[in-house]
């Protein structure tokens, strides 16, 4: 057993993220074990890029109300509670909803050789998460 105490939480980057977000590490999986786990703390209105995972994302939202959405133009809403699964190397992004706070658990794991197993795209525009706001 090993208790790992709180890491420092960053502001994320705004080369990957639209608005305020913050991100509190919790886990980085040490062989075998691959799994990344961290706390993510989204303003109202912010979000991420479009963005894939090799080997998918499952989101689980602790807080608030948050979106989650596809290249097809599917959104989930997804409330405090809600668990998301994103396959692998499917385009998505998620947020707040444009009038709340939302926080998730949001675990992946990297690469079989460690390597980062996003990746990173374009910014989601104005248009599509204010179409994503009306679902």
């Amino acid at each position: 057993m090993e208790l790992k105490h709180v890491n420092a939480t960053v502001k994320t980057p705004a080369t990957a993220f639209t608005g305020d977000v913050y991100m509190t590490p919790i886990y980085n999986g040490t062989g075998p074990s691959r799994m990344t786990v961290a706390l993510v703390r989204f303003t109202p209105g912010a979000r991420t890029n479009w963005h894939s995972h090799a080997v998918g994302q499952t989101l689980h939202v602790t807080e608030g109300v948050g979106l989650v959405g596809t290249r097809d133009g599917s959104v989930v809403r997804a409330r405090a509670g809600d668990t998301v699964i994103c396959p692998p190397g499917e385009d998505h992004w998620h947020g707040a909803a444009e009038d709340t706070f939302m926080s998730h658990l949001a675990m992946l794991e990297a690469e079989p050789d460690g390597g980062d197993p996003t990746t990173w795209l374009e910014p989601v525009t104005d248009e599509q998460y204010k179409t994503a706001n009306q679902t």
